[in-house]
């Protein structure tokens, strides 16, 4: 199995002012491009060359830099571009707000947690929202790790937040807690539901 780059739903344009569109090209076309041929290199070949993204990661010898790195970061960029949307009018369902509340009191407590969690997650890294044995958790890994890996934090990833520089310097520059509430404008919360349904 080969991969390839997973498409934009949307214009590099369409998230701006939150997130412009110079930052979402380079992000997009270069990055991710970068991890997904590099990815499809580490495998060629190999055991892996016929499992999906998901056995990969789960499976993952965690001393094979290149394959942790890039099947990592071929995965988080997958998700990064499916949960966000320009569109205002996406709705959270009933379910993952009642999750919301048991594990974390309100949104607003979670969007603490989880903005916590991204600030101050030392260099590069993500911040996700999990959900781990049918509650909901936060969290963050360093680099392209994942909550999939064997050393991850666990669970199943619903919401990822980028935190590299590459994600936000070029608008943000050092002030990596503007642009996670920015992030939080373009949150797609139609295809969390969802995936928060598909988890179970």
């Amino acid at each position: 199995m080969s991969f390839s780059l997973p498409q934009l739903e949307y214009s590099y344009d369409a998230l701006e002012p939150h997130i412009d569109a110079r930052t979402m090209e380079i992000h997009h076309s270069k990055h991710h491009q970068g991890y997904t041929n590099k990815l499809n290199a580490a495998i060629e070949g190999s055991e892996n060359e016929s499992n999906d993204i998901h056995d990969i990661l789960s499976g993952l010898d965690m001393t094979n830099m290149a394959l942790r790195n890039n099947a990592g970061g071929y995965y988080n960029h997958k998700i990064f571009w499916e949960i966000m949307n320009p569109n205002k009018e996406n709705v959270m369902s009933e379910g993952l707000k009642t999750a919301i509340d048991e594990a974390f009191g309100s949104f607003e407590a979670f969007k603490e947690a989880f903005s916590n969690a991204a600030a101050t997650r030392f260099g590069s890294g993500w911040a996700w929202l999990c959900v781990k044995n049918g509650q909901l958790e936060v969290c963050s890994t360093p680099n392209q790790d994942n909550p999939l890996m064997p050393n991850g934090c666990g669970g199943t990833p619903i919401l990822g937040i980028d935190v590299w520089e590459h994600a936000y310097y070029l608008n943000y520059q050092n002030r990596r807690p503007d642009y996670i509430n920015a992030f939080f404008e373009v949150i797609n919360w139609g295809v969390i539901s969802e995936k928060f349904e598909q988890s179970f």
